[in-house]
């Protein structure tokens, strides 16, 4: 589990954790062999995954597995924003409720057929996907699956109830209708223009029954979970403790799951570590180097390594001086990318190389890298900029312009590892050098998002967006605030045009031309000075031997019914 502080998108959507922060989240099953030991020095190709892949004939039955978890989770929703945006919360509901369509190595959509006999378009003006779902799919009341549920989530989800507090509209709001189809285990889904990426709504299914009202949707979910339909179920939950088990349920209709129990406790990163060592918990992040060179000659230790979607990045607000583009622009400029990352990079056994695209990560088919003259390192260029906005050289101290000085805050969590702090002092020793005074802000680790990210109150800040996937996802990271929801962009910047292309091109059956529009939109998100990209952050882990299917998924999503330990 990632044992920093994240926040995600549902679906494969904005997590955000402190940047340069290589702890791991973990995504779901497929092929791919463990490494051993064995350091990369390269990332891994596009199909890679290393999770020690093994079929449920060679994996014990019975026994627990032990991770650590990075908080409480008290919002188990996952349509809601506040569990839909946080990783560790979606990827322990796609155990407990249906997850129609899990992800291969390369990310590609697979159907469950727990779930679905089939799922296809039908039509394709309008564009109409036919589910057709698995008799025995039933909810834990009793209740089978039906289209029923498909409407709740939709009417919840699509952004026209504000009563709602749902996380991200993208594809809901794009349903015109959700009917029953030819008999009750139909479910026929229109879509008033077209969706390419359809396969990842209902990702996981929530029960109708369990989000009936506003108030059931956004509280009937805190500290519990109402319905459950998966292949396990919450065993204990204890607060106090701050332990979570999750155990087999026997209602489950399909291949029971291996493990008798898997548990969860909240630590924090240091002590996760400490606690694998003295074999407390079977899994842990490698991704630093002071966690990779304590990790990587444990005992009975394997190391794992993959690409999922995750990347690490410095964020501009839109405010004060950062409301002009090109004092945006100019900060790109003054800086060094690859001398940043080196410091991320520093003692940690994969090559972090610099990343040219917001939306398209270097594994995935359509990649290009768009950066152009916006992140290539020239304070000339900068400091040109920086005039034409007006802002005057002041012999040595910052900038002025108005009688003001060109000083900026960068926020960052009171929980930085020490490559954050040395990432962002040597940024700040670059701007320094173009005129523009950066100071640091540190701010407790709890308040970090929830009052100084989130609402957007930062000039600079570094965070991690992950498991943006697949494309059409990336919307609400750059999407131009509606009234009071920023989505997951709460830097608020963005424009109509960048808007059009990301959805024309989540609009784009062919992903060749989908290809194409996600590019020309990061070309503009490059030049609208929103962000600087830095690298994607690779999965390092530290797994117990003998640890089976799971580690480091790539581009896969995660089954922990699989999860076991070889015979």
């Amino acid at each position: 589990m990632d044992a920093s502080t994240t926040a995600r998108r549902l679906g494969r959507a904005a997590a955000a954790a402190v940047a340069v922060a290589l702890a791991v989240t973990a995504c779901t099953s497929g092929g791919g062999g463990s490494s051993g030991d064995v350091a990369r020095s390269e990332p891994p190709r596009q199909d890679s995954q290393d999770i020690n892949a093994k079929p449920l004939d060679q994996i014990k039955d019975g026994g627990e597995v032990r991770f650590a978890l990075d908080q409480w989770i008290s919002q188990w929703n996952p349509l809601q924003v506040d569990g839909g945006s946080y990783t560790d919360t979606v990827d322990l509901i796609r155990a407990l409720e249906p997850t129609l369509f899990g992800t291969d190595a390369s990310g590609a959509f697979q159907a469950n057929p727990n779930y679905l006999v089939e799922a296809k378009v039908t039509s394709t003006s309008p564009q109409v996907i036919t589910y057709k779902l698995n008799p025995k799919a039933k909810w834990s009341d009793g209740k089978p699956l039906s289209y029923l549920d498909f409407k709740a989530d939709w009417q919840a989800s699509n952004g026209k109830d504000p009563a709602y507090n749902g996380y991200d509209p993208s594809g809901y709001e794009l349903i015109s209708a959700v009917e029953q189809g030819a008999d009750p285990s139909e479910v026929k889904v229109t879509f008033s223009e077209p969706y390419a990426d359809w396969q990842n709504l209902f990702r996981p299914l929530v029960p109708a029954a369990g989000i009936a009202t506003p108030d059931d949707f956004n509280k009937g979910w805190v500290e519990k979970i109402p319905i459950t339909a998966g292949p396990l179920k919450i065993g204990v939950a204890d607060k106090t403790a701050q332990t979570i088990s999750l155990v087999p349920d026997p209602a489950w209709w399909g291949t029971r799951a291996k493990l008798d129990k898997i548990t969860f406790r909240v630590m924090d990163k240091s002590a996760s570590i400490q606690a694998y060592l003295n074999n407390e918990i079977d899994f842990a992040s490698a991704g630093t180097a002071t966690a990779y060179g304590q990790l990587k000659g444990a005992k009975d230790t394997v190391i794992r390594a993959a690409s999922p979607w995750d990347e690490v990045h410095i964020s501009f607000g839109g405010t004060g001086a950062l409301a002009d583009q090109r004092v945006r622009q100019a900060l790109g400029r003054a800086i060094d990318r690859s001398a940043l990352i080196k410091i991320a990079n520093n003692g940690v056994p994969v090559e972090f190389k610099p990343l040219g695209n917001h939306i398209i990560m270097p594994n995935q088919t359509g990649y290009q890298d768009n950066s152009g003259d916006w992140a290539k390192f020239d304070q000339a260029a900068a400091k040109k900029l920086l005039d034409e906005a007006g802002w005057k050289e002041s012999g040595g101290g910052p900038r002025t312009k108005d009688g003001q000085s060109l000083e900026l805050h960068w926020v960052l969590s009171d929980g930085s590892t020490q490559a954050q702090l040395d990432l962002a002092t040597a940024a700040a020793a670059m701007w320094q050098t173009v005129g523009v005074k950066v100071d640091l802000d540190k701010v407790a680790a709890n308040d970090y998002f929830a009052k100084y990210v989130t609402p957007g109150k930062f000039d600079i800040a570094s965070w991690r967006n992950t498991d943006s996937f697949p494309d059409s996802k990336s919307l609400a990271n750059f999407r131009l605030p509606v009234g009071d929801n920023t989505f997951s962009n709460p830097s608020r910047l963005g424009t109509p045009e960048i808007d059009g292309l990301l959805k024309k091109a989540a609009g784009t059956v062919d992903p060749v031309e989908a290809a194409k529009l996600y590019n020309q939109a990061d070309a503009k998100i490059w030049e609208l000075g929103h962000t600087v990209e830095l690298y994607q952050r690779p999965t390092v882990v530290a797994a117990r031997k003998g640890l089976a299917n799971y580690g480091a998924f790539g581009l896969a999503a995660e089954d922990y019914s699989k999860v076991g330990w070889e015979k």
